[in-house]
């Protein structure tokens, strides 16, 4: 196996405020290729588990699917010199209502490595107060927050007909199996 691979040439194809595309020209063993790339400023998501283990989710409209979805509070590192865990901090306020004096990192994940640079970090939570909810956005003024016990969201989840990536992580991180246990 040849790990001979350069990026030889880029060509911005859009920018957006949360994403950009990028066509990248690859070199290889005497041969070019062009791959999309969307470029993405990274993110965090917080597992937050409050004082009766109970996992704080936000249910969110998501306008690629068309629909509503339940997943663990997340957001874009679009704040200039925040680091990841400021953002996270930051985010848990916005789409929870809540601060933490706990905080683990459990890690950091490529969300879709075929076609995306987008990282994840993800965190633990605990220790939480309530503090003002201040949603950002439509989608989170139009979101709703709830506290879950494990089996009300394995369940919760189960009926879902898709569920978050960042979720599965997050919650498997925690508890390992989290959906294997019928």
């Amino acid at each position: 196996m040849s790990e001979s691979f350069r990026v030889a040439g880029t060509t911005k194809l859009l920018q957006s405020h949360v994403f950009g595309v990028e066509q990248r020209t690859v070199e290889h063993d005497g041969t070019t290729f062009e791959r999309d790339v969307v470029t993405h400023l990274g993110a965090v998501a917080i597992l937050a588990i409050n004082e009766r283990d109970e996992i704080g989710m936000i249910r969110q409209y998501r306008t690629p699917f068309n629909r509503f979805s339940w997943e663990v509070p997340a957001g874009t590192l679009d704040v200039p010199g925040e680091d990841a865990l400021s953002a996270a901090k930051r985010e848990l306020g916005e789409e929870l209502g809540c601060a933490a004096t706990e905080w683990i990192e459990l890690g950091v994940f490529m969300t879709s490595p075929g076609w995306s640079n987008q990282l994840m970090t993800i965190f633990e939570a605990r220790g939480l107060r309530d503090v003002a909810r201040q949603p950002a956005g439509p989608e989170e003024v139009g979101s709703s927050v709830r506290w879950f016990s494990r089996d009300d969201l394995r369940e919760t989840l189960r009926r879902e007909p898709a569920i978050d990536n960042t979720t599965v992580v997050a919650l498997g991180r925690v508890f390992g199996t989290f959906f294997d246990d019928r």
